[in-house]
């Protein structure tokens, strides 16, 4: 194959991903949920990431590399030879990634405050409360339903005691990581499937706050 062959051929594959990439930008701005879980995700990491002492870092670092993340900004070559379609395809990827950038600072901006927050709260949680839950992720028969259940009685009990003086959709999401944040201080092991169960908390019941509070930032 000479050069103008590998040339030509590597412009092709080139504009494929540029089209397939665009397509799969599509299908998630079309579908809130892919969009709704990918910024709970943030949110639960960042605020696990920026709260003060924590036994988990190796564990998170993992959880971290496995996260889905937005993509990287598309480097490209804006040669002549590129097609008109290639370069359409580029500015709207460049558009979409700079959104993208702009929404998970803000989110991770975002969780900074929250860890702030939590980590005032992180005292008014009894270890007994902590240790039930951390027994409870333990048992691996246990369904993500199962586990759902018995992260919503834990809050529910924290709740009992917890003062009313802020608003309780957002009691609620600052407690709900900060047990999470306890259960994986408690067993490093558990820090995958807490967060897993948090997010799906979250994403459940807290699903419009989420969205209010990180659509009221980028306003």
């Amino acid at each position: 194959m000479d050069s103008q062959d590998l040339e030509d051929r590597n412009k092709h594959y080139k504009h494929l991903h540029l089209l397939l990439l665009t397509f799969s930008y599509s299908l998630v701005s079309n579908g809130s949920s892919l969009q709704d879980e990918r910024i709970t995700n943030l949110l639960v990491f960042g605020f696990l990431q920026n709260c003060s002492n924590y036994n988990f870092h190796k564990e998170l670092e993992v959880l971290g590399r496995e996260l889905p993340v937005p993509p990287a900004y598309l480097q490209e070559d804006h040669d002549d030879g590129l097609q008109t379609d290639g370069n359409r395809c580029s500015r709207f990827l460049d558009s979409e990634e700079t959104d993208s950038e702009s929404q998970e600072e803000i989110i991770q901006d975002i969780a900074r405050q929250l860890a702030q927050i939590g980590d005032r709260m992180d005292h008014s949680i009894h270890p007994r409360v902590v240790n039930n839950l951390a027994m409870q992720f333990m048992n691996v028969n246990l369904s993500e339903e199962d586990r759902r259940k018995h992260l919503a009685a834990a809050l529910e009990q924290v709740l009992q005691t917890y003062p009313k003086d802020m608003e309780r959709e957002k009691t609620v999401l600052m407690l709900a990581m900060v047990l999470a944040k306890k259960v994986a201080d408690h067993t490093p092991s558990l820090l995958r499937d807490v967060f897993r169960t948090t997010v799906n908390f979250i994403n459940q019941n807290l699903l419009t706050y989420v969205r209010n509070l990180v659509r009221n930032e980028m306003d």
